[in-house]
C-alpha cells in the first residue's frame, strides 16, 4: 500500500533525543523528546507512517543508534555531518527542538549532508586505530619530556636516546651526576618501556582483526604499503581500511584524496582555476 513519507530529525543526547517528525508540506507533526531507546523513538514516529525518512546527527553513539533503529525497522537513517548542519542554521539561537526541526527538514528537501554509516566491523576497527594512535601520542609526550630534561640540565648524549646505546649511556650513572635526573630518566624510560608494550598488544589485536580482510590484502600489494608495511608499519594499510572503509564509495581517485586531505583545495571563480590559492 503506498503511503506517503514523513521526515524524522532526531537530535542525539546521552540520555534523551529529540525526536521531530515532518511531512511534506513542512507541518510539524510533533517534536517532542524521550528517552535514549529505540523502542522509544519508534512509538513516537510509527502514529504517522511507515514511510520514514530519518537523520541523526553524527556524534558518539548516534551510529549506533542508527544502525539498531535500521534493524527494528525498514526506516531509511542516515547520519548528518554536524558542522555543515550547523553552517545551515539561520538562527544563532540552539535548542533540541530548533535542532531536530532542522534535522527534518533538511531531510524533507534532501539537502542532508550525509556521513557514511559503517559497519559495526569498521567502527570497531577504527577504535582499536585510534586508541593505538593515542598510545603513540602518549610515548611521545614522554620522549619529549625526556628531551627537555636533557635540555635543561645541558646533557648531550653522543646516541639517540631511543637506541640501546643511547639508553645505557643515559642510565650510567658515571655520565649522569644527579640523582634526581638519574631518577627521573629512570622514570620515563620505564613508561616508555609501558608504552611500547601496549602499543604491541593492540597492534597485535589489529592484526588479528583483519586477517581476513580482502581490503587490507590488496592494500598491502599496493606502493609505500607493500612489503615494507607488511613487515613493519603494516598497519597504515589497517589504519586506511579502517577511517575511509569502503573505497567504492567514492567516484574517483580526487574524491578520495580530498577526503583524505591530500589533496590541495579547489579555489576557482569567475573563470580562473585555483588549487589551494594558487593559480594553475
Amino acid at each position: 500500500m503506498f503511503s506517503l513519507p514523513i521526515f524524522v530529525g532526531l537530535d542525539y543526547h546521552q540520555k534523551i533525543i529529540q525526536v521531530c517528525v515532518m511531512d511534506q508540506t513542512r507541518k510539524i507533526l510533533t517534536n517532542q523528546s524521550v528517552g535514549n531507546d529505540p523502542c522509544e523513538v519508534i512509538r513516537v514516529v510509527a502514529p504517522f507512517g511507515a514511510n520514514v525518512h530519518a537523520t541523526i546527527e553524527a556524534s558518539t553513539g548516534a551510529a549506533e543508534f542508527a544502525e539498531q533503529l535500521i534493524n527494528k525497522t525498514h526506516w531509511c537513517v542516515e547520519l548528518a555531518h554536524p558542522g555543515y548542519v550547523a553552517r545551515m542554521k539561520q538562527t544563532p539561537d540552539k535548542s533540541d527542538w530548533t535542532d531536530a526541526k532542522l534535522l527534518a527538514d533538511l531531510t524533507r528537501a534532501g539537502y542532508i549532508p550525509r556521513v557514511w554509516l559503517a559497519p559495526k566491523s569498521i567502527r570497531e576497527l577504527r577504535e582499536l586505530v585510534r586508541h593505538r594512535h593515542g598510545l603513540v601520542e602518549q610515548r611521545k609526550q614522554v620522549k619529549l619530556r625526556i628531551r627537555a630534561l636533557l635540555r635543561n640540565h645541558r646533557i648531550v648524549c653522543p646516541h639517540s636516546p631511543w637506541t640501546i646505546k643511547g639508553k645505557a649511556w643515559l642510565l650510567d650513572e658515571a655520565n649522569i651526576p644527579s640523582q634526581n635526573v638519574m631518577f627521573l630518566l629512570r622514570d620515563h624510560f620505564d613508561t616508555i618501556d609501558h608504552f611500547d608494550k601496549k602499543v604491541s598488544n593492540v597492534t597485535e589485536k589489529m592484526q588479528a582483526e583483519v586477517m581476513d580482510d580482502s581490503v587490507v590484502k590488496q592494500l598491502l600489494q599496493q606502493p609505500g604499503i607493500g612489503m615494507a608495511a607488511l613487515l613493519r608499519w603494516w598497519h597504515w594499510a589497517i589504519t586506511m581500511r579502517a577511517l575511509v572503509g569502503r573505497f567504492d564509495r567514492f567516484r574517483t581517485g580526487k574524491q578520495l584524496t580530498h577526503f583524505c586531505a591530500v589533496c590541495p583545495r579547489n579555489n576557482s571563480s569567475a573563470g580562473k582555476y585555483c588549487l589551494a590559492g594558487v593559480p594553475a
